[in-house]
């Protein structure tokens, strides 16, 4: 055996010392040392003799020696074969799931362009047929440019300031009146009527609204572009009002004047005359869809918001834009506005999840409530001033104290999203639309009273009578729907 490794040597040598090593061994050792390993006297490789035997053979591996071993060692062979197309498959799983989702993503995005292309069409045909009209007979209605064409003067602030600190002090003596219902009556509401309103081919209603003191008279807009005055006293449609080109987003009464204001996906807000039922004025100032109107306590003035991240402060009676104001992030398109029932305050929702509260009188964001995590999608003040409620896309419904800045003291969580919510006028009870479905609660506390259901398609609007002796919603399945009690 080799000197310096103990194993048979498979290329012996003998040292002129006498001693047999393997060669690739003492060739190395004596590269670095230049010496017998052994007796340490001096030795070069060409001192080397190598020795001619017969070649080992190396005995098997004792695993390898028997049947069974040679069993467990195809064993195992076989269960590396099998994990490895376990693995394989699993990944030809993953990849044809892969490829079923791009081609499904490809084809509804080929399905969507084919719709919008439509609807671009549609757009340019019934463009085109607006401008031979107005060419042929003229525009009777004002028009304004987004330019602002006044501004909130010094009076018309002072005028708010007066309104504001009478409704103040009226609203502190306010009492729920007697003829309230109670929890236990709006748990027996169900459905006492429903209206199919407008067009079957554009079908669904966007927005409503119930007249404050004519309880029968309805006010609804559609995705067919037109804005209808029901009355459901006589179960008659009053009017229609068209002349917005895209669908109507806003619908509001005045509550003593015959003027009602709408706002549309055209970028416009209009106001109507409910005696000739013509179209008064249309205001244009903004750059991008307008999504909702809101009118000032005063009767006098209305607000308008978009998704080109403004709102617009106008003037009911002349048409007139009176402030125009861009929020600070210009990518935070806004999604819904309300004024405080005082006046002097507007809050409005955003994409980017955030709710503002706004000085009318200075244009200035005063506050921010930040606590939802999706788009808002509305946001509703109660009538005696101290509450706010906002709702989100992810479903999440938060309840402010305006009292206390930034105080949230209620939320809830729904599974669906949370399309449009509404006070009643005492406080007292708070409606929430969500998917096809009408949730009612106690506003304070926010605790479930009633789920209202007979929508087909999803919510999109919702607004209590006076008093609470019912509740109305709209919906994409074409209906206005009143709930109450028989």
């Amino acid at each position: 055996s080799c000197s310096l490794s103990g194993q048979p040597p498979d290329d012996p040598v003998v040292s002129t010392t006498g001693y047999l090593f393997e060669r690739s061994l003492i060739v190395k050792y004596l590269e670095a040392n230049g010496k017998c390993p052994v007796t340490g006297v001096p030795l070069k490789v060409e001192d080397l003799i190598p020795l001619k035997i017969n070649k080992t053979v190396k005995p098997r591996p004792s695993v390898a020696t028997s049947i069974p071993s040679l069993l467990q060692i195809f064993q195992n062979e076989w269960d590396a074969v099998m994990l490895e197309t376990y693995t394989q498959r699993q990944q030809l799983e993953t990849v044809r799931q892969e490829l079923a989702h791009a081609l499904y993503q490809h084809d509804a995005a080929c399905r969507v362009i084919a719709r919008l292309i439509k609807e671009r069409d549609s757009a340019r045909t019934a463009l085109a047929t607006a401008q031979a009209q107005l060419a042929a007979h003229g525009d009777t209605s004002r028009t304004h440019p987004m330019e602002v064409d006044e501004t909130i003067t010094e009076e018309i602030k002072q005028k708010m300031t007066d309104l504001s600190k009478g409704l103040s002090a009226a609203r502190k003596k306010r009492v729920p009146p007697a003829e309230l219902p109670q929890s236990t009556d709006l748990a027996k509401y169900q459905v006492l009527g429903s209206y199919p309103l407008h067009q079957a081919t554009d079908p669904g209603i966007i927005c409503l609204d119930i007249h404050p003191t004519k309880q029968n008279l309805f006010l609804t807009g559609g995705a067919d572009k037109v804005v209808n005055l029901f009355d459901r006293g006589t179960d008659k449609k009053v009017a229609s009002f068209s002349g917005h080109t895209k669908k109507v987003t806003g619908v509001q009464f005045h509550p003593t004047l015959p003027f009602v204001v709408s706002s549309s996906a055209d970028k416009t807000a209009r106001i109507w005359s409910t005696e000739d039922f013509n179209n008064v004025s249309v205001i244009k100032a903004h750059k991008d869809v307008v999504v909702g109107v809101s009118l000032h306590a005063s009767g006098d003035y209305f607000a308008t918001a978009s998704l080109d991240a403004s709102w617009a402060f106008h003037s009911l009676h002349t048409g007139k834009t009176l402030a125009s104001v861009p929020l600070s992030d210009a990518s935070a398109g806004i999604t819904c506005l309300d004024f405080h029932p005082d006046g002097l305050l507007l809050g409005t929702g955003a994409t980017n999840s955030i709710v503002r509260i706004w000085d009318v009188k200075s244009q200035a964001n005063i506050v921010n409530f930040e606590g939802h995590k999706g788009r808002i999608t509305d946001i509703t003040f109660s009538q005696n001033g101290y509450y706010m409620a906002s709702s989100s896309e992810d479903g999440l419904v938060n309840l402010w104290d305006l009292r206390k800045k930034q105080k949230k003291f209620q939320s809830y969580q729904f599974d669906g999203p949370v399309v449009s919510l509404d006070f009643d006028d005492s406080g007292v009870y708070l409606a929430i639309a969500v998917s096809n479905e009408l949730h009612l609660f106690t506003a304070k506390t926010l605790e479930p009273i009633e789920k209202l259901t007979g929508h087909t398609s999803l919510i999109t609007d919702v607004k209590w009578a006076q008093n609470a002796s019912f509740v109305a919603s709209t919906s994409l399945d074409r209906t206005l729907k009143v709930f109450g009690s028989q």
